[in-house]
């Protein structure tokens, strides 16, 4: 399991550097002090909203209201986990909606073993699809209503698309261990049960764009303050 980490780490740092969401892990030996991380992501640069592809003769005189991603989103993380960062339990089941013809959220961090469902809330079909190395998947075309799902097992960035939208597009990033968090609207992010210990912490906006700071997390715990700028 600790190559696991390591792997994760190499991975990641080779792809570039909602409400809260945090992920806490176990202490390192239980009962002795941790620290929570938190702080805040200043992204930079505006956000892209894709075009959309043209409407179908059925959708001619009722426009679909597409509302931007949520772009301004970014995952804060530990590069490397902390030994007993892996004695978890099984992680909770998640969920990426399509809404709108566009993915809700459009930012998700799951730790390794999560199933991801995949509801379709449209009126259309949708075609979700990843050819990412780290989980491809191909879950076919599928009417309002239905929902599939795909188990995420190995570390690393899963970009996910529709085939039937080209506009549509989200971020998945699978980690080693439970030391991640996404931030919320604000930007502000917390990452709970961290032992003490000196750590590259990395704030991941999408594309190839990172952030990355050493964090001291002192013996006793307590709460560490560290902000990030994307640009």
């Amino acid at each position: 399991m600790r190559m696991l980490a390591v792997a994760l780490a190499a991975l990641l740092t080779l792809l570039g550097h909602g409400d809260v969401d945090a992920h806490a892990g176990l202490a390192q030996g239980r009962g002795r002090p941790t620290g929570s991380l938190r702080g805040r992501v200043d992204i930079r640069r505006s956000a892209v909203v894709p075009e959309p592809r043209r409407p179908t003769v059925s959708e001619l005189g009722t426009p679909v209201a597409r509302p931007a991603p949520e772009a301004r989103r970014a995952v804060v993380y530990l590069e490397t986990a902390p030994i007993g960062a892996f004695e978890e339990d099984e992680p909770p089941r998640m969920r990426m909606d399509q809404r709108n013809e566009t993915f809700v959220p459009h930012l998700l961090a799951v730790a390794a073993g999560t199933v991801v469902d995949f509801p379709n809330s449209d009126t259309t079909y949708h075609n979700v699809f990843s050819l990412s190395k780290a989980r491809r998947f191909d879950l076919g075309r599928y009417a309002r209503g239905k929902s599939k799902a795909v188990r995420f097992d190995t570390p690393g960035i899963v970009r996910v698309f529709c085939d039937i939208h080209s506009h549509m597009s989200a971020f998945i990033l699978v980690f080693g261990h439970p030391y991640f968090a996404t931030t919320d609207a604000d930007g502000r992010y917390r990452i709970d049960n961290v032992p003490p210990g000196a750590y590259n912490v990395v704030a991941w906006h999408e594309g190839q764009t990172r952030d990355t700071r050493l964090v001291v997390v002192p013996p006793q715990g307590g709460v560490v303050e560290q902000d990030f700028q994307v640009p």
